[in-house]
């Protein structure tokens, strides 16, 4: 068990969509990076969370988590207005084993009913969603935006609605957008 001193801190998520599709849709792409609230989104990569803090040796239960000596990502900003990461969404087929691998490892759990359990991982959330019979990966990542409204009109996302979370909306990107990876933009908390 890994001491409460050092948790497991996301440095970077890892997905294969295409910088271009990113850049269309209004965030600053660097060298196939965009930067938001203190975490790296290397684009073109084959999906992965990298962590700061993260002790070698421990089973993650398939997930594609990997450790990070990376310092944290230096602000940028984005025509859509986007500020942070919020949450990224991990899928996991034993929600059960799997948290518990995680909690082994040392991240910060913060216990809800199921279907999904969130671990604080420094600047945002790891949601982390039981789905039998899918492999272990990487589903979404939401990104907090200043504006809902024009973020959405700038993306070409649904109409923004409540989120699930008292008093914060939320709107989709649409799938048409290019991108692999699931992504919500929402207001901030």
């Amino acid at each position: 068990m890994c001491s409460n001193a050092s948790r497991p801190e996301l440095a970077e998520i890892l997905v294969a969509d295409p910088p271009e599709a990113w850049a269309a849709l209004g965030f600053t792409v660097e060298d196939g990076t965009v930067s938001l609230g203190g975490v790296r989104i290397r684009l073109g990569m084959a999906p992965a969370l990298r962590m700061r803090d993260l002790a070698e040796g421990h089973d993650l239960d398939g997930l594609p988590i990997t450790r990070s000596d990376a310092a944290p990502a230096k602000p940028a900003e984005h025509q859509i207005g986007a500020t942070a990461i919020d949450h990224v969404v991990l899928l996991t087929p034993d929600l059960e084993r799997t948290t518990g691998k995680l909690v082994a490892a040392g991240f910060d759990h913060r216990p809800t009913p199921a279907p999904q359990e969130f671990f604080v991982v420094g600047p945002c959330l790891l949601e982390l969603v039981g789905q039998a019979g899918e492999e272990p990966g990487l589903w979404g990542i939401t990104v907090v935006v200043e504006d809902i409204d024009a973020a959405a009109e700038r993306s070409g996302a649904s109409p923004p609605k409540q989120a699930v979370q008292p008093g914060r909306r939320i709107a989709t990107v649409r799938r048409e957008a290019g991108l692999t990876t699931a992504l919500a933009l929402m207001t901030p908390r």
